[in-house]
């Protein structure tokens, strides 16, 4: 079963709430799980910010959006409480409280109003509204905008690295290594580098400051996908070098056969394909740059606790 959406968990909290006991959003996000038959496994998923699971996220905005229907009241930060309003709606023969259906409520519906006032649409039909930041949690919206944001950027990072001249792409890996922690200075790295007949780069770097271990490497600025023959070539130079750990980086892809060979040799080999090098870069900031930042601020409840 997969993780319910915040507006399928509307009802079923309203429900959770009857007995007009307050109860926290951690313990009404386990027992609505537990009404849902949830997985450990869909039980712990975090978003992917890693604040906190999505069950949860969505359990405290099913009970916002309840509280902005005055249907729900918060004690205390944290915990929810059914209103006379909220027992009275589970009266009704009603089974969901989407959107929908909480603009029947006059709090939901100038709560809505509101919102569109301050963005400026305020002439729009509310009824009409279809924005994503009001069908999810903001959490998700921003993360799903972000992960928009981001494989576009790997794509257009993808499409630069794979048409650079060889000697500029030696300099990018060599680059992203330092950046990753190998091979201590640039002086020190710098000596790992050599030019390659197949517009690569490969060569020794340290694992370690101190030169303890060493890795092989291997570059290919390739379009077409790298196959066992690649690889196994690769571990016969691992052999020549008396070296058992080496990086393999494309800029395409690796065929299933390369990865499973891998997999039975006894040498240490990490395959990093065309998607993963630009995961890197844009982790570690090579070839890439800051173009916004945004702080998401929270309710300091100490701070008032303390008052």
């Amino acid at each position: 079963m997969s993780i319910p959406k915040y507006d399928e968990l509307t009802w079923p909290l309203l429900e959770l709430l009857k007995d007009e006991e307050s109860r926290s959003t951690y313990e009404a996000a386990a027992a609505l799980s537990d009404r849902f038959g949830l997985s450990e496994e869909e039980r712990a998923t975090l978003l992917p910010s890693g604040g906190q699971t999505y069950m949860l996220n969505r359990t405290g905005w099913a009970g916002f959006h309840l509280d902005r229907a005055g249907l729900v009241t918060r004690p205390k930060r944290g915990r929810w409480q059914i209103t006379p309003a909220g027992l009275k709606v589970l009266e009704s023969s009603r089974i969901k409280l989407d959107r929908s259906a909480l603009m029947q409520f006059t709090p939901f519906r100038d709560y809505i109003l509101n919102r569109r006032k301050i963005r400026g649409r305020e002439k729009a039909s509310p009824e009409a509204e279809q924005d994503s930041e009001l069908d999810a949690p903001p959490e998700e919206v921003i993360a799903s905008a972000f992960n928009e944001l981001r494989a576009e950027l790997k794509q257009e990072l993808l499409g630069i690295v794979r048409r650079m001249d060889p000697v500029r792409f030696e300099r990018l890996v060599l680059d992203l290594l330092l950046a990753m922690g190998y091979g201590g200075s640039r002086e020190e790295a710098a000596r790992m580098t050599k030019m390659s007949n197949d517009e690569g780069i490969d060569g020794v770097i340290n694992e370690d400051r101190l030169g303890l271990n060493v890795i092989y490497v291997q570059a290919k600025r390739w379009q077409n996908t790298v196959g066992r023959k690649e690889i196994q070539s690769f571990v016969g130079a691992l052999a020549g070098q008396q070296a058992h750990k080496g990086v393999f980086i494309t800029t395409s892809d690796f065929a299933d056969t390369a990865r499973s060979f891998v997999k039975t040799i006894a040498q240490k080999i990490i395959l990093i394909d065309g998607e993963r090098l630009a995961e890197l870069m844009i982790q570690h900031n090579i070839g890439v740059s800051c173009s916004h930042a945004y702080e998401i601020k929270r309710v300091d409840s100490d701070y008032f606790d303390e008052a």
